[in-house]
């Protein structure tokens, strides 16, 4: 039976009749799943649905004939849109069993079912619309082909839009979770890695892409585009400038999005702008295909959600930079420089070494040439560190003049080291030749923490500083123990010194042709124990170092000036003191005017007090110190110099220095017996006689050697052979006695 209304007609009393189908795209068609172990069934409905189109798309036919081909179908297509499904197959329910499976077993909640069956007895539409989650139960007497159709399409809108609702709630997921896990990541390359991949994931692809911005790797901007992050067969090109891809297409389209601020979608790839006025970055995604409108919104407002991470995680990097980078020498800083010891330090710390390179007098390229040069040089000395240890070695800058590198014992050698230096660097339109100094610790002799590494090698390259001739040093543990014995040394002179257990001596200076005692040495002494007292030449030189000199220095001043007033009191009027100045108290502002107002607070004559430098505070800084002494001199103050002839004095300095004495220094009164032993002392004395100074020898022990100062003429003296420096009661009596 045939209706003369083909629409009208009973579906499955139809002839078979067969349409020519066409292959099509997998994207512009409905999976339809035909069920039936009726092979009529199925030419007959897939003739009477062949030319229907479905909200812009064709139907995709697929058969089985019994309920586990219809499983093992779907689990090889999951995106079948509909199962048309026969009730009664192998068995009576074989269909519902189907049903049961597909909505328990493989959780296929969007797919759309519409049961059909011809002996509707054994499953009745009642029972079966409650107990299943099916959409439409047919009979096929009943079937007509708008009814089919009818269902057919109410079926297919209604798997669009779950489909679409499950895509969006699941797409939301995935930017919430991608968006979290991304804004975990500090790590500027490591985001950009990231964005590929979560936007390759969203929209079903394989990772294939590159996220390429005007910005540096330590998250500044930037006139060059760099490859920030990749995927794919592109990820050996991350931190590589865009042009290093040699792919024409990626860097046209990574530029126009760039320069257009704008998404572009194309055929072959998609290219996604992210970022604000400060930065900026484009996404350039490999797809080989149209992306559809749900997946373009989806991306959209990824990229939404993201966009902030994106600049907060370009700002952490700049943040990161200036902590752990050095920004003009782009390497590491100190802080990160420790931390590359600590982790050399754990996983290889055998035939290792840490060092130091102390660029020497780099003060001085700063202040005659100027900071720029300065920093020129710097960026020079970095790049011929680079030269020559960059393969083996790892550098940074630690300290304004100071590179560390660690790296093989039998590469980071002092004579490799120095070799750096061997030429000059260029640095603008100079050409600088300089030297360096090295402390170097092997890993294995130190600790395990870096901090631990890095202070045994500045131990290490300042005992190199302080010994002479000598531009090296390798840490030993002794040194510490130097060092901390020192530290422990300064800490107690500050307490002692606190509780005014100093104590000042004095050691009577004699004129020779009358033997009287004309004035005294004030000498600073540190009681140790009883009886037992630490040496000048150990504290004094701690004190100058920790700059405590210069209350000590205020200290023995004012000592001297109550002395002087208690020797004016008794009746030693014309008696002097002599008080030793370092350099440190010339480099205070204060200096000046504390001697002259604690001279004025004690009421004594200024011509009294004298003070005494020597030669190697001169050689320091001259002009400082010839300016406060001139000072002082026209108060009335007077100034010997010591150990003049030690440091190869300079004359025009002496002619400079506003003198009233020059001491003869105990290293040439002790030559004096030894054969042409005299003949420094006796230059001294006569120039000081040419000059218009007086002179004063000390050290003086022997009768012999007063002998020949004598005869030299020498008009002071001072020594054991008279007397040692005493404490304040046995000076008064010695002063009694003489």
């Amino acid at each position: 039976m045939i209706q003369n209304n083909a629409d009208e007609g009973f579906l499955f009393l139809a002839d078979d009749e067969h349409a020519p189908t066409t292959p099509l795209h997998e994207l512009d068609v409905w999976h339809l799943l035909i069920v039936d172990d009726d092979e009529e069934i199925h030419t007959v409905t897939k003739l009477a649905l062949n030319d229907l189109i479905v909200l812009g798309k064709r139907l995709q036919f697929h058969h089985a004939f019994s309920g586990q081909q219809a499983i093992d179908f779907l689990l090889k297509q999951p995106d079948t849109a509909l199962v048309l499904l026969d009730v009664v197959m192998e068995t009576d329910d074989a269909g519902l069993q189907v049903v049961r499976r597909i909505r328990d077993e493989l959780r296929m909640d969007e797919l759309r079912i519409v049961l059909r069956t011809g002996q509707p007895g054994y499953a009745p539409e009642e029972s079966v619309i409650k107990e299943y989650d099916i959409n439409d139960y047919k009979t096929k007497t009943e079937l007509t082909r708008s009814k089919l159709v009818t269902s057919i399409i109410s079926s297919i809108r209604s798997y669009q839009q779950i489909k679409t609702i499950n895509q969006n709630r699941l797409g939301l997921q995935k930017i919430i979770s991608a968006g979290a896990n991304l804004l975990e990541q500090h790590s500027l390359h490591e985001f950009s890695e990231g964005v590929v991949t979560q936007i390759s994931s969203l929209i079903g692809l394989h990772a294939e892409g590159v996220l390429c911005a005007q910005i540096e790797d330590d998250g500044s901007a930037s006139d060059r585009i760099y490859v920030l992050g990749a995927a794919g067969h592109y990820a050996p090109y991350i931190k590589c400038q865009l042009e290093r891809l040699e792919n024409k297409r990626i860097v046209e389209q990574i530029n126009l999005c760039l320069l257009s601020k704008r998404h572009i979608f194309s055929e072959r790839d998609t290219v996604l702008y992210l970022g604000n006025e400060k930065h900026n970055a484009a996404v350039y995604i490999e797809t080989n295909r149209p992306i559809d409108t749900a997946d373009q919104q989806l991306i959209e407002v990824f990229l939404t959600n993201i966009s902030i991470g994106y600049e907060n995680v370009a700002l952490f990097q700049q943040l990161r930079h200036a902590a752990y980078i050095d920004p003009l020498t782009k390497t590491p800083n100190r802080n990160e420089f420790i931390q590359i010891l600590q982790d050399t330090r754990r996983f290889e710390p055998d035939n290792m070494v840490a060092v130091l390179v102390d660029i020497d007098h780099f003060s001085d390229v700063n202040d005659g040439l100027g900071q720029e040069v300065g920093n020129e040089l710097l960026v020079a000395v970095t790049l011929r560190l680079i030269e020559h240890f960059g393969i083996s070695c790892q550098l940074g800058r630690v300290g304004a003049d100071v590179f560390a590198l660690v790296g093989p014992e039998d590469q980071l050698t002092p004579t490799r080291l120095k070799a750096v230096f061997s030429s000059p660097f260029q640095a603008f339109e100079h050409s600088l030749q300089v030297n360096s100094t090295y402390g170097i610790c092997r890993l294995r002799d130190s600790g395990e923490q870096g901090m631990v590494i890095m202070k045994h090698v500045y131990i290490a390259l300042n005992k190199a500083k302080k010994t002479l001739g000598v531009n090296h040093q390798y840490y030993e543990p002794s040194m510490e123990d130097e060092v901390s014995n020192r530290l422990n040394m300064l800490r107690k002179l500050r307490a002692d010194f606190a509780l005014d257990k100093l104590e000042l001596w004095y050691q009577p200076q004699l004129c020779i042709k009358t033997q009287k005692v004309v004035g005294m040495e004030a000498l600073l002494r540190w009681p140790h124990q009883p009886n037992q007292y630490i040496s000048p030449a150990v504290f004094i030189p701690l004190a100058e170092y920790s700059g405590l000199i210069v209350d000590i220095g205020l200290w023995v001043l004012e000592q001297a000036c109550q002395q002087l007033k208690r020797l004016a009191e008794v009746g030693y009027t014309n008696l002097r003191i002599a008080v030793n100045v370092s350099m440190p108290q010339f480099r205070s502002a204060q200096f000046v005017p504390s001697v002259i107002e604690t001279i004025q607070r004690y009421q004594v004559a200024p011509h009294l007090l004298e003070l005494e430098i020597t030669e190697s505070v001169v050689m320091d800084e001259p002009n400082r110190v010839i300016s406060a002494l001139q000072k002082l001199k026209s108060f009335g103050i007077k100034v010997a110099i010591d150990d003049f002839g030690i440091g190869f004095s300079s004359l025009s300095y002496l002619q400079q220095l506003p003198l009233d004495r020059i001491k003869v220094d105990r290293a040439f009164i002790n030559a004096i017996d030894q054969q042409d032993g005299g003949l420094i002392a006796e230059t001294i004395i006569n120039l000081g006689k040419r000059i218009g100074l007086q002179t004063i020898a000390e050290g003086v022990e022997t009768a012999e050697q007063l002998a020949v100062i004598t005869q030299m003429q020498c008009d002071e003296v001072q020594g054991y052979f008279f007397a040692k420096p005493l404490p304040h009661a046995e000076l008064m009596a010695y002063l009694a006695e003489n």
